[in-house]
């Protein structure tokens, strides 16, 4: 599984980082809840970037045969959350992702697993 996953992140930073998503990081969520074994959360410079962002990264996981996705938010584009199944990602409009502070909910001090 740790295979399959570790493929996943990699193309998911790909597409992210490929166009221009800001701040990516991840948070494992394997002690913490049973919902998903890591979120990542990014940012986009605006409510377009943030929908472009998803609909890219929704066609990359669509390719690597993760067709059972919920994605919510895409209209307005301040917080699209797409739902791969073990693997949850958020994006944000930079004040936005601010306001919510997910990484503070989820990771508190934690967060070192940065994406690079």
């Amino acid at each position: 599984m740790y295979k399959i996953h570790n493929n996943i992140e990699k193309k998911i930073h790909k597409v992210l980082s490929d166009n221009k998503a800001k701040d990516i990081i991840k948070i494992n969520l394997e002690k913490k809840s049973s919902i998903a074994d890591f979120m990542i959360i990014c940012s986009g410079t605006s409510n377009r970037h943030v929908i472009s962002l998803s609909n890219y990264l929704v066609e990359a996981l669509k390719k690597e045969n993760l067709n059972t996705l919920n994605v919510e938010g895409i209209r307005n584009g301040d917080w699209v959350l797409v739902d791969a199944g073990d693997i949850i990602i958020h994006l944000f409009r930079s004040e936005v992702r601010e306001y919510y502070g997910l990484e503070k909910m989820w990771a508190g001090e934690e967060i070192n697993s940065y994406i690079k």
